[in-house]
């Protein structure tokens, strides 16, 4: 096999904007939603309101439902240190979180579950949603993570005007539900990226819209497949949680605008494995028919990657499984020098001689080498990306914004890595 080139770090970036630049509150399909202004905002949708309410003092959450109203105030974070620039107020998934702006830096106040209140997935309720804030919109995005090529079927990048086209997951005021699936172009050159693009999921189990993610999309003859993983409501506390890849296929312009996308069930094969949840799809089509890496997890939160093969998507079969593994995810089919190869990361929780590292599986999954780079915090995806005699290596950090309201889930960095001076190519 062809040696890939050693990588250092040569740029990061990181896209924050409550609300999407240019969008309008029509524009929305799905509970990701925000508005902004120099004091108290509100979304509004028949006699349910939301409030984000500033006093020149403190910062505080009303929620308005059925004729009565709550209020919700954090005792350690409703005030501000100073003087802000703007209060921002953001619906994602069932979670509402009011927040405040200062030095370009949003910071979150107060924060709210609505699922016992407002079905926020419910379309009819969505297009209602209103606002009289001089701001509002889209949800935009805290930071980025799962970033993957958008490709053509055949493993090549699709380009936009010689800019190569990302889906990442775009990270809200929290976790799982608070995020969503976001299309980006990338300037390999000026490493600039452009927000194109969301995309939101209806499914084929459950009604309303959902703010699945780590997806992949795959340009398709005159269409686009996505694949992508319910993780838009995921909750380990709930019974029988659990995690699944769904597929949409969309004649579409996925690449302007927010799409609410229909999807079926990609059933990925996990026969002879204990799994609990699949995620992280990948799909190519070769010679020989598809590929698709994915992966399984026995437990929660233990995972390993596996690769599946058939000669359609309805008809796959499991090809082999990394069950070594305990931590590793972001599968990623490449082919390097004429061969396929199975990437992964290995995150800092794999066993000893197993972690921070991004492995080369052959399809097999046995581990034939690794690609020798800095490895951030988290657990980045290893995405490569062939530059004609060259390599652009693309991944995320677990840098969090937001402040400590929302927790976990609102990295990250998108940190970019090119090959070391004369190092082989």
């Amino acid at each position: 096999m062809p040696v890939l080139p050693r990588f250092v770090e040569a740029g990061r970036s990181r896209p924050v904007d409550l609300v999407v630049p240019g969008s309008s509150i029509d524009e929305v399909v799905a509970p990701y939603a925000a508005a902004t202004g120099p004091g108290t905002v509100a979304l509004e949708s028949g006699e349910d309101r939301l409030v984000a309410r500033y006093d020149g003092d403190a910062v505080w959450l009303e929620v308005t439902t059925r004729g009565r109203t709550t209020e919700h105030r954090s005792r350690r974070h409703a005030r501000p240190d100073g003087p802000v620039d703007a209060v921002g107020l953001a619906l994602t998934g069932t979670h509402v979180t009011a927040l405040t702006r200062h030095g370009g830096a949003w910071v979150a106040r107060a924060r709210v579950d609505l699922q016992h209140r407002i079905d926020t997935r419910d379309e009819a309720w969505l297009t209602r949603l209103t606002s009289d804030a001089p701001v509002a919109g889209r949800f935009g995005q805290l930071g980025l993570r799962d970033i993957r090529v958008a490709s053509n079927a055949d493993g090549t990048p699709y380009r936009l005007e010689g800019r190569v086209v990302l889906t990442a997951t775009s990270a809200g005021p929290g976790f799982f539900d608070t995020a969503h699936t976001s299309v980006w172009a990338l300037d390999p050159a000026t490493l600039d990226l452009e927000h194109l693009s969301d995309l939101f999921f209806r499914r084929p189990d459950a009604p309303g819209a959902y703010g699945d993610h780590a997806t992949h999309l795959v340009r398709d003859g005159d269409g686009w497949l996505v694949a992508t993983s319910t993780w838009g409501d995921f909750d380990r506390r709930r019974p029988g949680a659990s995690v699944g890849v769904n597929l949409a296929e969309a004649t579409a312009d996925l690449l302007t605008g927010r799409h609410l996308l229909d999807t079926r069930a990609l059933s990925l094969p996990t026969e002879g494995l204990r799994s609990v949840g699949v995620w992280d799809p990948h799909l190519v089509r070769t010679d020989d028919g598809w590929l698709v890496g994915f992966v399984s997890a026995p437990a929660f939160f233990t995972f390993h990657p596996a690769l599946a093969s058939g000669p359609s998507l309805d008809t796959l079969t499991l090809r082999s499984a990394a069950t070594d593994r305990i931590a590793t995810e972001g599968t990623t089919l490449l082919r390097i020098g004429g061969d396929w190869r199975v990437l992964a990361s290995d995150g800092p929780d794999s066993r000893r001689r197993q972690r921070r590292r991004y492995p080369i599986f052959d399809l097999d999954l046995r581990e034939t080498g690794t690609v020798a780079a800095p490895y951030p915090t988290n657990i980045p995806w290893p995405t490569l990306l062939p530059e004609g005699d060259s390599w652009l290596l693309v991944a995320f950090d677990g840098t969090r914004h937001g402040g400590p309201i929302p927790g976990y889930g609102t990295h990250g960095d998108v940190v970019f890595l090119r090959p070391e001076a004369r190092t082989t190519v």
